[in-house]
């Protein structure tokens, strides 16, 4: 239990840290604080974009304290594959939220110089997860992150939920 517990807490400072800062403190800087004036359908598909995004991101963020016993910090990862709820679809659901979001963002207030900030993003993410993530998950869960990452897509969601083999 209090294992959770600091799980739970690290993970809730580190999404206001590491999320928080780059798809909500960020694109408003970049923004200057203003809405630009937008045509109503792009509002309303950046709001479509955007409520979700966040949705998915918290899910995604809890089930590393649930299912992981840890949290996406690096400092403090799980000490469980984490395999179930989104990452069934895709091993990136964070990443892909926080896109989603400075995206949602962007169309949403009008600020196109945001989208050129969510390709910057995309492209550190893409770096960080080839050169860091993968090498340490491989490192750490072996041949099980090796099944999950031959099963599932690291950025673009399968459409039916991977099952992770049963074990004997």
């Amino acid at each position: 239990m209090r294992n959770r517990v600091v799980a739970a807490v690290g993970s809730a400072v580190f999404f206001v840290l590491a999320p928080g800062i780059v798809a909500g403190l960020l694109p408003w800087l970049i923004t200057g604080w203003r809405a630009e004036p937008v045509w109503p359908p792009l509002q309303v598909l950046g709001w479509v974009v955007l409520v979700p995004s966040v949705a998915v991101l918290v899910s995604a963020f809890v089930r590393f304290v649930v299912e992981g016993f840890g949290t996406p910090a690096p400092v403090a990862p799980p000490t469980k594959l984490v395999v179930g709820g989104f990452y069934r679809y895709v091993r990136n659901p964070m990443y892909l939220c926080v896109l989603g979001a400075i995206i949602g963002q962007a169309l949403v207030f009008g600020q196109w110089w945001v989208l050129v900030y969510a390709a910057v993003v995309s492209g550190a993410f893409y770096a960080m997860v080839h050169w860091h993530e993968e090498p340490s998950l491989t490192r750490n869960f072996g041949s099980q992150y090796e099944t999950y990452r031959a099963a599932v897509p690291g950025w673009l969601p399968r459409l039916r939920p991977w099952q992770p083999p049963s074990s004997p």
